[in-house]
């Protein structure tokens, strides 16, 4: 039997340290920045699993923003222009304060005769561009005048027409000036009836149009739509004595709220030249002065 030497290794020992140096060969060293980054935020790659987001709710317009016919699109759509068929209708428009100053020189040599601009809203809002609206368009020759958007769930109705007429809404009898505009219509800010029944939003009419005529002397023009009449009113018959501006935007001024059989205006349109909202008067120029004369 061979001796064992000491200190020289035995061959199976010899076998098992030659194996494991040549199974860690075959391992590949991975550096240790190359394994993670050393700030996660760094990986541009790196992305979060899709989400699937709920549809944005419209957002309810800031209060002072509203103008005319701004509901009228969604409630009753749009469909066409007026045919031109009727022998004399004058061309107007009616601006507000996000249409800035206008281009009233322009607007008068494409044919328009009249204008209203808005004045005012409840009674904590006035147009900052009523000025150069109202004048511009006195101005250029036109026969003008002004309109209130109406929030009856604000303050009263005699409360709003007060603060009409001492913001431009009055009116003077040169012959150039339209009556005040009561724009009653549907509500941007919430509850399209502004929260009131049927009579009593009748009863906030009412008590708008006595305290206008009470500090004018003049019957104040009623804008508004056939179906926020019908709904918010109860489609109520008994203010036709008050000249009637209807909102359609239409080849046809359609059937009108109860009690009038005819309009006075027509607002058909918020996407004309120049200026968007384009109206039509049912006459020629002298029925436009003869409002105005009173």
């Amino acid at each position: 039997m061979p001796a064992h030497r000491p200190g020289s290794p035995r061959p199976r020992h010899l076998f098992l340290t030659g194996a494991l140096i040549a199974v860690c060969a075959l391992i590949p060293i991975t550096p240790a920045s190359a394994a993670e980054p050393p700030d996660a935020t760094a990986t541009a790659t790196t992305t979060a699993p899709a989400t699937t987001s709920a549809p944005a709710t419209p957002a309810t317009p800031a209060r002072g923003t509203a103008r005319m016919g701004m509901g009228v699109v969604a409630h009753d759509g749009q469909g066409g222009l007026p045919t031109g068929t009727r022998a004399a209708q004058t061309e107007g428009v009616d601006v507000a304060s996000y249409q800035g100053n206008v281009s009233w020189t322009t607007l008068w040599n494409s044919g328009v005769r009249w204008s209203y601009n808005k004045a005012s809203e409840g009674t904590y809002y006035t147009n900052p561009y009523f000025s150069q609206q109202y004048t511009g368009s006195y101005g250029v020759g036109m026969i003008r005048g002004a309109y209130h958007f109406a929030t009856p769930d604000t303050t009263s109705g005699a409360t709003q027409a007060n603060y009409f007429v001492d913001h431009g809404g009055g009116w003077s009898a040169d012959g150039r000036t339209l009556p005040g505009t009561l724009d009653i219509e549907w509500n941007p800010y919430g509850d399209s009836c502004y929260g009131k029944s049927a009579s009593g939003m009748v009863s906030w009419i009412r008590d708008f149009l006595n305290q206008y005529k009470a500090r004018t002397g003049r019957s104040a023009v009623i804008y508004t739509s056939t179906s926020w009449w019908s709904q918010c009113t109860g489609n109520y018959a008994g203010f036709s004595a008050n000249p009637l501006w209807v909102a359609r935007y239409a080849s046809t001024a359609g059937t009108l709220p109860a009690g009038w059989s005819s309009y006075t205006m027509w607002q058909y349109t918020s996407s004309g030249p120049t200026v968007g909202d384009h109206d039509k008067f049912n006459g020629a120029l002298d029925r436009v002065q003869a409002l105005a004369r009173g």
